[in-house]
């Protein structure tokens, strides 16, 4: 039977919390009494993670996947692959850490069927530590005001659903890197966010690290907006404009004062913050050729080593879909 609900969960090293998650995602989805699969990326884990998939996948074949990378190509790599197996209307991401409860899936099936083709969900009353609840809310801050189009509260929650329209939109692009919700926003016609439950992590500890959080919303900002270069553009000519009138300045100062030792040390420090903004500025301008660079060398976006599925299953969907094409 084709599923109507497929879930797409991405797992790096999660040993301890997948037996937990297996449990409580399958006794949410039973009670909605409607056709399902679950889709686990193993984006490149180095503890047990790839044996207890398995072993999840052996208990129900016809509804567990595994997809096992060759390495480590990142959360949203790991979804994509996920993206181009499912075969569901309804597309529902999670992480595996379970501060995602699985019990909010129902939310999200019928935000779904009401009619919206994106569902966004912003976490109430996370129960994150508080450094990173602060480094959360400085990236939602900075991206509303880089990207105020982009209609999103909370950009780290990946509890969100999508119409099969928009999973294939997605993955039509091919892009090397990418931010998956915003992404999706690009194509949706009729998004729209609910609240959803937060839970503490159920084990183990965070994979984002202070250094992967910045990176992450570098990736967002150069992926979706020119806004950096904007401003630095802006503030080139402004620097420009200030220049100048320094100059002038100095030299009607020059006249009316005569030569000054101390000028020097005026000049050391306009041209030291001057080097700063440049550097600053080639920085950016690095941040999208390296993204340039990414795309051009068309390398995969990400290598599967195995993948663990019901054979049987995928050939009757096939045949069906070729009958009704």
């Amino acid at each position: 039977m084709k599923p109507y609900i497929s879930i797409v969960i991405p797992v790096y090293n999660e040993e301890k919390n997948l037996e937990e998650l297996f449990r409580r995602l399958t006794s949410t989805l039973d009670a909605l009494a409607k056709p399902y699969e679950i889709i686990l990326t193993n984006d490149g884990s180095k503890d047990q993670s790839s044996r207890i998939l398995q072993q999840l996948h052996e208990r129900r074949p016809e509804q567990i996947r595994v997809i096992e990378f060759n390495g480590n190509f990142g959360q949203h790599m790991a979804i994509m692959a996920g993206f181009e197996r499912v075969r569901g209307d309804i597309v529902i991401t999670m992480d595996a850490d379970l501060q995602n409860p699985p019990e909010e899936i129902p939310k999200l099936v019928a935000a779904m069927e009401r009619g919206h083709d994106v569902v966004n969900t912003h976490r109430q009353n996370r129960q994150d530590s508080a450094w990173r609840r602060f480094v959360s809310k400085m990236h939602n801050k900075c991206r509303a005001w880089m990207m105020p189009k982009l209609k999103m509260e909370d950009e780290g929650c990946m509890l969100r659903a999508y119409s099969r329209s928009i999973v294939d939109l997605m993955v039509a692009t091919g892009e090397a890197t990418t931010f998956i919700p915003a992404l999706a926003l690009n194509y949706a016609y009729n998004p729209t966010e609910i609240g959803v439950a937060h839970e503490p992590r159920f084990a183990g500890e965070s994979n984002y690290s202070f250094y992967g959080l910045i990176r992450y919303n570098f990736d967002l900002v150069t992926g979706f907006s020119l806004f950096p270069l904007q401003v630095f553009t802006m503030l080139g000519l402004s620097i420009s404009g200030l220049s100048f009138l320094f100059v002038v300045f100095l030299m009607l100062r020059r006249v009316i004062v005569g030569p000054e030792v101390e000028g020097v040390f005026t000049l050391f420090a306009v041209i030291f913050f001057l080097l700063g903004i440049v550097l600053l500025g080639l920085g950016v301008v690095g941040e999208y050729v390296g993204r340039i660079y990414q795309e051009v060398r068309r390398r995969p976006r990400f290598v599967i080593r195995k993948v663990l599925e019901n054979d049987v299953v995928l050939e009757q969907y096939a045949q069906q879909k070729v009958e009704i094409d």
